[in-house]
């Protein structure tokens, strides 16, 4: 099987389809490589796709109590460069958007876009106070609840339970630390306070694609630096898992995207994105 190992205690596992420009595909909390198939299924068409397991989900390995957003980045960076990859476009979702962000800002050189999937930086840490005390009680039984949240008027009748049972696959120290590390502490990333630095210091194109119910945190997304290329959409009728919801029409907006800034084989090649 295809693994990364990226420390001596840390095997990322990954899979890999097509050729051309590279893209790098990262998943979001309690879930796996898998959420990216429809997505990989048109990308690499004309497209070198990686899908990577992040630490402890998947059939990745998991250490126990190192996921903070930097060590998700950090292994990232490992992946692109042991494959070699030049200047990707990351598309991260949900938790993916804050690891692929934190790569970005700590590593500007090895990403040349950026593909944000209902971002959740933007936190306010009062609010979030009664579920990172009950995610340490109940991990699973509170993910379930949680995801019960990210539906959508479009989501599709079986995604919910595929979603459940991924979640109970999942470590419960990893479903709890995970989330905790993404909102508390010096490298909480998701928080307001903490994460705007970091967005800040991203250099490449931005896509972000936001459901509905992250409409206030694309305004205030609005509000920090972007550059000519960066765009800011709201599905509003759509749940936090959007790209399995309507994956053609994501699909569609991403090699959108992806053409007017000029992310085609000739430009990666030359590196100019």
């Amino acid at each position: 099987m295809p693994y990364i190992d990226v420390a001596d205690d840390q095997r990322i596992f990954y899979t890999e389809k097509g050729d051309g420009p590279p893209a790098l595909l990262i998943h979001g909390w309690s879930c796996d490589g898998s959420d990216w198939s429809w997505l990989v299924s048109d990308l690499s068409r004309d497209h070198r796709t990686i899908t990577i397991d992040n630490r402890g989900h998947g059939r990745s390995t998991a250490v126990d109590g190192q996921y903070s957003p930097a060590l998700f980045a950090a292994d990232a960076a490992k992946v692109i460069e042991q494959l070699g990859l030049e200047r990707p476009v990351v598309i991260g979702h949900s938790m993916g958007t804050i690891i692929a962000s934190t790569l970005a800002a700590e590593h500007p050189d090895l990403v040349g876009a950026l593909v944000l999937v209902d971002p959740v930086y933007g936190m306010d840490a009062q609010d979030l106070v009664g579920a990172l005390a009950a995610i340490r009680q109940a991990p699973h039984a509170v993910a379930e609840a949680s995801f019960g949240g990210f539906y959508g008027e479009r989501t599709p009748a079986w995604l919910p339970e595929w979603h459940r049972r991924r979640i109970l696959a999942t470590d419960e120290a990893v479903v709890r630390d995970a989330l905790v590390c993404l909102y508390e502490g010096e490298g909480a990333v998701g928080l307001k306070t903490v994460g705007e630095s970091y967005l800040r210091r991203r250099q490449a194109p931005t896509l972000a694609i936001y459901a509905g119910t992250g409409a206030a945190i694309a305004d205030w997304d609005r509000t920090l630096d972007h550059g000519p290329s960066d765009e800011i959409l709201v599905w509003s009728e759509n749940g936090h898992f959007l790209h399995q919801e309507e994956p053609e029409r994501f699909a569609t907006e991403v090699r959108r995207w992806l053409e007017k800034v000029g992310w085609t084989a000739a430009a990666a090649a030359l590196r100019v994105v």
